[in-house]
Formats: structure tokens, sequence, C-alpha cells
């Protein structure tokens, strides 16, 4: 299902704005997969640019679409499958927007994912459908991403080796890149948006759930400190201006998982894990790392460097001599202790994720309090 439509709940009532429109502390329903993850803003905005309306499907959504069944239901949306009348062999997902239910706010978000998304044209970035504004409800039409999640999919292997990590890299860095040069920071980069389109194809990975995302147009302009715990970079932990390098540090932490089967920042006290993150405090273990080709740690620490002028651009990290090493020798190098330990990482993250869809309606009321007090 579509992760960018099918989580439990509904994004506009997890994301308060500050009153220019840009998106502030998590509050209220929370989403599955949310819950103690985001990191909220801490009186402060990223800069405020006029935002212009995305153009709206001028036919009535019911005169193009046919509704079929529910794949999920939030406090303000729901979501549904639905075909086209003119063409009923294809599905899509949509959201299903009541804005008499929402801010001015939560609209500004809304326009402004869809205004990045309507821009979008990548084959491993999800893609918008269609768009209608209506007077009683807003629809947001999506493309249906039936192969679950990237991890997911990882770990149902058999075999694995670090060819395949290097290709689901290359796919990631490729893409973000794509949004990096459309002056595009993601700002949510973690396995729970990197989705398959079908089952039966491992390479068609997507980039979705662009809630967070937000247009850069000038170098470390972005002060915002939002995202997920484990994934977000020290600069936007330590409260500096940012731009679209947050990314690429979330790109680094993915493909460490990827290749060792477990995250480079591991703490059960979010206080630690912060810090740790901070200091770019994470090792190779010798147990996992031990056969994992010097060139795929080497972009990994160049990826995972505090210092983001430091830190490689997507262009960058395409040229790098890993991602373009020859398929037939990165195939040697298995992975299958390593993916032992990925599919524990994995069984860990989906109980959270189970666990956080069944949280109280105001558990994150204080975590504006609770991320200052875990930034000491």
């Amino acid at each position: 299902m579509v992760k960018f439509f099918d989580k439990v709940r509904s994004r506009f009532s997890k994301i308060k704005k500050t009153p220019d429109g840009n998106k502030d502390v998590p509050s209220g329903d929370v989403v599955a997969n949310r819950k103690d993850k985001e990191i909220p803003e801490v009186n402060k905005t990223d800069q405020k640019i006029p935002q212009k309306r995305p153009e709206s499907n001028r036919e009535l959504f019911n005169d193009v679409y046919r509704i079929d069944s529910v794949l999920g239901t939030g406090a303000f949306s729901t979501v549904r499958e639905v075909k086209k009348k003119n063409d009923p062999t294809k599905s899509y997902a949509v959201k299903i927007v009541d804005p008499k239910k929402i801010s001015d706010m939560d609209k500004a978000a809304l326009i402004e994912e869809v205004n990045i998304l309507r821009e979008f044209d990548h084959p491993h970035i999800i893609k918008l459908i269609d768009f209608f504004e209506e007077p009683e409800k807003y629809y947001i039409v999506m493309e249906r991403m039936l192969g679950g999640e990237l991890f997911d999919r990882v770990v149902a292997k058999l075999f694995y080796n670090e060819r395949e990590a290097r290709d689901t890299c290359k796919v990631i860095i490729d893409a973000i890149g794509y949004c990096h040069s459309n002056s595009v920071a993601h700002r949510d980069l973690k396995p729970e948006n990197l989705l398959l389109s079908c089952k039966e194809n491992d390479s068609n990975v997507k980039i979705a759930d662009f809630g967070f995302a937000k247009k850069v147009f000038r170098p470390n302009s972005l002060v915002t400190q939002c995202g997920t715990p484990g994934y977000v970079a020290p600069e936007v932990l330590n409260g500096r201006p940012y731009d679209t390098k947050v990314d690429m540090w979330s790109v680094g932490v993915i493909l460490y998982i990827l290749l060792g089967g477990y995250p480079p920042f591991i703490e059960d006290n979010q206080r630690d894990l912060f810090r740790k993150i901070r200091k770019g405090d994470y090792k190779f273990h010798e147990e996992y790392w031990s056969s994992v080709s010097t060139g795929a740690k080497d972009l990994i620490s160049s990826l995972l460097n505090i210092n983001p002028a430091k830190r490689l651009s997507a262009k960058e990290a395409l040229q790098k001599e890993w991602i373009c090493s020859r398929a037939d020798e990165l195939e040697k190098i298995d992975l299958a202790a390593n993916l032992a330990e990925f599919k524990r990482f994995n069984a860990k993250r989906k109980f959270k994720a189970a666990v956080s869809s069944v949280i109280a309606v105001n558990k994150l009321a204080s975590l504006g309090k609770d991320f200052l007090m875990h930034l000491d």
C-alpha cells in the first residue's frame, strides 16, 4: 500500500505550524511510525517564501474518478482506492481531506507538499497524479506503491550481497540528488519512506512522504528542527541553519544499515542518542564490517561527517569509487551474516511502529520540552 497515504492517522493533526505557515511541533493525532519520532521545531522558523497555490484540476473529482475500497482513515482525512472512469484498469490512492476541519496553516503545508510533488518527475520519487481543490473536499491522487517498504523486502531475502546494497543506495542518491537539483530538501529520509512500486521488482525503489520537504533558495537557510531521531543530521539538533546536506547525512545512516544490518547510532535513551549523533560517534564493528569493502565504508564516512560543508553532495557521492564498482566484484562480497542482524533490527523497528499506532492522541503534547531536555 502507499505509505504516503496508508498511515493510520492524518498528517494534518500531527504537525503544528508557526504563524508564517512553517511546520512546527508535532501534536494531537499521531500517525503510525511517528510516535516520539518527529523532532519538533523549537522557536525557530524557516525562511518565509510567498506560496503559490497549486493548479487544481478544473473538472470535478467524482466526474473523473470512481471511489473504491478504504485504504486508511485519519482524524481529518480518508484514503481510498480510486480508478479513472475512462481507464478502470489502473488503481490509485486518493487522500480526501475536509478543509473545514484543518487550520489555514495545515492547508498551507498541504499546498506546499502538492506544489513540490507537482514539479517532480523522477522514476524513483512517488508521483502525484492529480489534485482537486473543491469547496467541500481536497483530493490528492497519488500512485499506489504495492511493494511495501524496501527494508521489509531486504530482510525477506535468503541471500544478500554488496552489489544489492550498492544498487539500492545508488537509486536513493540519484533520487535525492534530483530533489536537491530542484532546490528541495526532503528532511525526513528513513526506511519507512523508501517504498517499492510492486512485489516483483526489487530495484523500483521510490522516495515517499514529502510532508517535511522544503524549498531551499540559498545555502543554510532552513532552521526548523524536524526529522526522525536516528536519521536526523547533527546541525539540525544543534539548532544551526542548514540546507540539503541534511538529507545526505540520512543517506549515510540508511547505507550503514543496508550494509551492516543495524543503525550507526543506537541508544535507548534519546539524550544519549542525540549526543552520539552530534559528535558523529559511530564505529564499524569488526564482527559485521570486516568483510565489507573499504570503498563502502569510505562513502559512509564521507556522508556521516558532522561538518556539512565537508559532507558529500549527491553528485559527489555518485562519483565515489564504490558506487562505480563493477557489479561482478561486489557480488562476491556476501552479507549473509549481516542480513541476520538486519532482520533483528527490522523486527524491532516494525514492533515500535505497531506500538506507535495505538498511542493515546495527546501523547506528544510535551515533546517540545522533552526535545530541549535531551539536548544537554
